[in-house]
């Protein structure tokens, strides 16, 4: 520590922690409270230590500033109360700003279609969601919409693109249609199928008319063969 670091919290316990013997035989505390920790208490009380705001540039500039001094935009100040007493305000008044939008756009949402994906059975809570990375993007040029993702279990392999066109109204052709990718990496067509098998780790748009996708071999067995490949969406 060097010797302005102890002469500060010196000053700091003589201003804070000095005795007091005329408040002896009073109930309660005879030491200042320290002004950090009533800022942190879970109350409404007002402080013990308000602030001192006189020369502070922000409250002059209000001040001096006929438009701001009443503005509603400016969250109101509260030097009484501490920090968490102006964080459940705040809350308060962001909730009531919320809620209108909120009720708007739920309101608006409604089914465009539905498709089944699969079944499981109604009996076992154990069945494991086969549904999986779910990606979304957005075509502003075309007015298309896209999901991919993929389906764990027998259809590793493959990687399923939903479109739908923006406007519900509009349909597109081949609304969903699923890639495999199996073993299109064999260097010739005498290689066993099974030797080398690729799967999907993850699949994003590159942008309108490029999916990128990280394969990996489906073999078990050490060092499995990573690819990052770019397939045009056509």
């Amino acid at each position: 520590m060097t010797q302005k670091d102890i002469t500060f919290v010196a000053d700091f316990l003589t201003e804070h922690f000095n005795e007091a013997p005329e408040l002896y035989n009073r109930k309660g505390k005879y030491f200042n409270v320290e002004r950090v920790g009533q800022y942190l208490k879970d109350e409404d009380d007002d402080l013990v230590s308000p602030p001192n705001t006189e020369g502070n540039q922000w409250f002059n500039f209000l001040k001096e500033s006929t438009h701001l001094k009443e503005s509603p935009l400016l969250f109101p100040y509260y030097p009484e109360k501490s920090l968490h007493f102006v964080k459940r305000q705040m809350e308060g008044v962001i909730d009531q700003c919320l809620q209108k939008p909120a009720d708007v756009i739920g309101k608006s949402v409604h089914q465009a279609v539905c498709m089944s994906l699969y079944k499981v059975s109604q009996s076992d809570d154990s069945t494991p969601q086969l549904f999986k990375l779910p990606f979304l993007w957005n075509d502003k040029t075309s007015n298309l919409h896209y999901v991919l993702f993929t389906m764990l279990e027998n259809s590793i392999s493959k990687i399923h693109i939903l479109r739908r066109h923006t406007d519900t109204s509009r349909s597109v052709s081949n609304g969903i249609l699923a890639v495999e990718f199996g073993n299109f990496l064999n260097n010739s067509i005498n290689e066993s199928s099974d030797s080398r098998c690729y799967s999907c780790l993850d699949a994003h748009f590159y942008d309108d008319e490029t999916v990128t996708v990280v394969l990996k071999e489906s073999v078990q067995q050490e060092g499995k063969e990573r690819v990052l490949a770019q397939l045009p969406l056509s």
